[in-house]
């Protein structure tokens, strides 16, 4: 899966998801450290990547823009160490890429995932 991780995710997680066979890239390698939401959001659109963030400004904004991509992966969870956050996107990620690859969100939470197809607050 091609993912894309904001800058307030450690790159080491980028590294983790790498070695498990994702195509990964952080907002840092692409000089975006410090861009604004929307400019990571657009980049991410831009390279066809999913979003992965811990940051929920990124869902406000797909809801207010009416977007269908890129998909978002937000981890709420409260263990921040990158391993921790690894072991549970490389878990997961497979039995969402149906979802994500269509346009979804995608938040996991401690006991659950909710997904939410985009755009947001459409029928």
């Amino acid at each position: 899966m091609r993912l894309l991780l904001d800058e307030c995710l450690s790159s080491r997680l980028g590294a983790l998801l790498q070695e498990a066979g994702h195509d990964v890239t952080h907002v840092r390698d692409l000089g975006l450290a410090g861009a604004s939401d929307v400019e990571v959001m657009a980049c991410a659109k831009d390279d066809e990547r999913v979003l992965v963030s811990a940051d929920t400004d990124f869902g406000e904004l797909l809801a207010s823009s009416g977007d269908s991509v890129p998909s978002l992966v937000l981890i709420r969870r409260p263990a921040r160490d990158p391993e921790a956050q690894a072991h549970v996107l490389v878990s997961n990620l497979p039995a969402l890429g149906e979802e994500l690859a269509s346009g979804a969100v995608a938040v996991i939470l401690n006991d659950r995932i909710r997904i939410r197809r985009l755009p947001l607050g459409r029928a």
